[in-house]
């Protein structure tokens, strides 16, 4: 059985009809210098652990939502609407 994640627009559905497009990551601002876009865009560490990424629902709502998952275990912790943001008090 496939796993199940909970979409904020949809409810529980099968992680297969989401796409993950990338770790949610604090943008350096508009001004930084090319060495920090570098770092943004290129350099990037892949810990293992508890992340948050931006994923797709491409067979359903279409919709964006950020998961908030163990990229070791892949225990789902929460799910988030992208255009809302997730909760600070629980960024890691």
């Amino acid at each position: 059985m496939a796993s199940l994640i909970n979409c904020p627009h949809c409810s529980a559905r099968p992680a297969d009809e989401f796409t993950i497009k990338g770790a949610v990551l604090k943008r350096p601002k508009a001004d930084a210098n090319a060495e920090a876009w570098m770092d943004y865009v290129y350099l990037r560490n892949n810990p293992r652990g508890r992340h948050r990424e931006y994923w797709h629902h491409t067979s359903g709502c279409r919709r964006w939502i950020i998961v908030e998952r163990d990229t070791a275990t892949h225990e789902i912790f929460g799910t988030f609407d992208a255009a809302l943001g997730a909760p600070a008090e629980v960024i890691l």
